[in-house]
């Protein structure tokens, strides 16, 4: 496909030759999700803990193992799209899916819900 068929200028490629940064500005905002994942379970193991005690860094713990997991597929993701861009002809398929944003999304929701349901129990 070439630039102009995916609504890029004309003689500007498609696909990750068309925005070189755009997989590397991706996996910076990955990275700064799971950073922000890791330092809100850890602030709410600690800010929870006079409330549910213990429960409180079992939740907190599941949000840095979901953290570690955001950094670990984010990587994979990165290192897929850097082999596309050199060899375009052979894709791996890193691009699409969605896969990521949906389990993150369901796993701050889980996390949170957890946090309303021990706060509301206690």
């Amino acid at each position: 496909m070439s630039g102009s068929e995916a609504g890029l200028p004309p003689g500007r490629p498609a696909g990750p030759a068309a925005d070189p940064l755009a997989a590397e500005r991706t996996a910076l905002a990955w990275r700064r999700t799971a950073l922000a994942l890791l330092g809100g379970s850890l602030a709410a193991g600690r800010l929870l803990q006079p409330t549910l005690g213990g429960a409180a860094w079992g939740v907190a713990g599941v949000g840095v193992v979901l953290a570690v997991l955001v950094l670990a597929v984010a990587h994979r993701r990165r290192v897929l799209a850097r082999a596309d861009a050199r060899d375009p002809a052979h894709p791996h398929g890193v691009v699409g899916g969605g896969r990521l944003v949906t389990v993150t999304a369901a796993g701050t929701a889980l996390l949170g819900l957890c946090g309303v349901l021990l706060v509301a129990r206690g």
